[in-house]
């Protein structure tokens, strides 16, 4: 047997000794290893599984026939989608509503997380911590319905103090020009309350003593946010950046979809919208699917490249 095992080639060796550590810890820790059971099986049934019908995106799917009878087409779905008369705009208006929720929505929840934990009224900071973390809870069919309701013309309240203030009403919800504005601003009142609260914990677990030091150096409120509180949540910070960035393509389009209007396509109409009116409204589902898959595939990059930029500059990163 020892003859053997000194025969085996140096990578067999360590596959074999790493392979009977990890049966020693399955037999230990079993029941450890059993909690996982159930996460496993969701991510197999509604994670993995379900990437078997991404294939739809070449073929010219029919549901009466599945892919069987079907007929493959290859890739001119995706070049039906990117020559269309829709990719250009649904294309740029993705990219620039991520944009807004990025440079928007992004930086607003870190100050908010500052401004709440650097408050010397803990009243007034624990008011302001939950009025701004409600929204979230608050469904996103009730808040586009508050929005439509505040912005309209004839019994919106802003435009009631738009008239009061001598202006004349405008019609936000239908003028493409304001589309990008109302869903960001919108976005950023139920979301930015939720996202605060990671920076929050962040805060919190930085070291008073950092706090300490640096008043006995002299430092104001304003340097020890910028010498102490800022580098203490920059690695959660590039985290949560690389996450959102991944996100940006994947704009919230249950949102969308309840806020546009035909005369606000040229600014509203997103991939995910596309893909809604395409797969479910005109059963085009093998175009659907490749405009989905497009859309995943340029978020996969995006990811990779902040990753990339981030482990570069900051020396933090996913992976």
């Amino acid at each position: 047997m020892s003859k053997t095992s000194k025969a085996l080639p140096i990578n067999n060796r360590s596959y074999v000794k790493s392979s009977s550590k990890f049966s020693k810890r399955f037999r230990r820790d079993w029941d450890l290893f059993l909690l996982l059971l159930p996460g496993l099986i969701w991510y197999i049934m509604f994670a993995y599984k379900p990437m078997i019908g991404l294939r739809t995106a070449f073929y010219d799917f029919n549901i009466f026939k599945g892919f069987s009878g079907s007929t493959f087409v290859g890739l001119d779905n995706f070049i039906q989608f990117i020559q269309g008369a829709d990719f250009t705009r649904t294309v740029t208006n993705t990219l620039m509503i991520a944009f807004w929720q990025l440079v928007i929505c992004f930086p607003i929840p870190i100050i908010l997380a500052i401004a709440v934990t650097e408050m010397k009224n803990k009243v007034v900071s624990k008011i302001t911590q939950t009025a701004t973390f409600l929204p979230y809870f608050i469904s996103i069919v009730v808040v586009c319905g508050m929005t439509i309701n505040f912005l309209s013309p004839s019994t919106g309240v802003i435009n009631f103090i738009l008239q009061k203030l001598g202006f004349e009403p405008i019609y936000f919800m239908v003028k493409p020009e304001y589309f990008r504005g109302v869903y960001t601003t919108m976005t950023l009142w139920k979301t930015a309350g939720f996202s605060a609260i990671v920076y929050i914990a962040a805060i919190m677990g930085i070291d008073q003593q950092l706090y300490e030091a640096a008043k006995v150096d002299g430092a104001g409120k304003w340097k020890q946010i910028k010498h102490v509180t800022i580098p203490g949540i920059l690695p959660i910070v590039v985290v949560m950046l690389v996450l959102n960035i991944g996100k940006m393509v994947k704009v919230g389009y249950e949102a969308i979809l309840l806020l546009y209007k035909p005369t606000t396509y040229s600014t509203g109409d997103v991939i995910a919208t596309y893909v809604y009116r395409t797969g479910i409204q005109n059963g085009n589902y093998g175009l659907a699917t490749a405009a989905g898959l497009f859309e995943a595939f340029v978020a996969l990059i995006l990811v990779v490249l902040a990753n990339k930029i981030s482990k570069r500059l900051s020396e933090t990163s996913l992976w």
